[in-house]
């Protein structure tokens, strides 16, 4: 089954696949704000700190298993697998975006 997802989540998935610091950073706003482990990271400074974290932390992969369109967000059902107990597991990604870039994304 192919999922057809908004094409900057796309972009986000395959450059975190890849772990691409650069690209995946360039797929939010300059004001983006992140919710993920009980933390709220703004703006792109942060952003970048969480990616890079989380990358030596988890090195994770993501498989993207469903889209929905919530309100004013985009739900996706990711299956992650990476370094870490219970791997893998399943998260909703919710994803905010505005004028093609990630707005907010809230990992749980």
């Amino acid at each position: 089954m192919t999922i057809k997802l908004p094409q900057i989540i796309h972009d986000y998935l395959n450059a975190s696949n890849a772990h691409d610091v650069k690209s995946i950073l360039a797929s939010f706003s300059e004001t983006a704000a992140v919710h993920d482990e009980g933390q709220t990271l703004d703006g792109k400074k942060a952003i970048e700190e969480w990616i890079v974290r989380t990358i030596e932390k988890y090195k994770f992969q993501f498989k993207p298993l469903s889209v929905k369109d919530k309100d004013e967000e985009i739900v996706v059902e990711v299956a992650v697998s990476g370094t870490f107990d219970g791997s893998p597991v399943t998260l909703d990604y919710h994803f905010a975006v505005e004028d093609g870039k990630i707005t907010s994304l809230a990992v749980g």
